[in-house]
């Protein structure tokens, strides 16, 4: 099988990702000034999603057992069952 193939029908080239093609599709960046609202917007979005990330990590660490007595108990376990909660809610995995 071909590793990149063209398809004149809609205008698209694929890559071959194990047995399937997949096409090769990209956004376009746009940077156009989004003002001062824009900017108010963007800033409260992200604090909003900060509050939403530190509640959901309160509600897993309450969830698994992960608390202040644990820590105070045994470190190197409250760190394991903390580097095992905040891989799970990266926007990156």
């Amino acid at each position: 099988m071909k590793q990149r193939i063209y398809d004149e029908r809609n205008d698209l080239w694929y890559t071959l990702c194990r047995d399937y093609y997949v096409p090769e599709i990209s956004v376009p960046e746009e940077n156009r000034p989004i003002g001062k609202w824009g900017r108010m917007h963007r800033e409260y979005l992200n604090e909003q999603a900060q509050e939403r990330l530190s509640l959901i990590i309160e509600q897993m660490k309450a969830s698994e057992g992960v608390t202040e007595e644990l820590k105070a108990a045994n470190q190197m376990a409250w760190v394991g069952a903390m580097n095992s909660i905040r891989p799970r809610n990266s926007p990156h995995t």
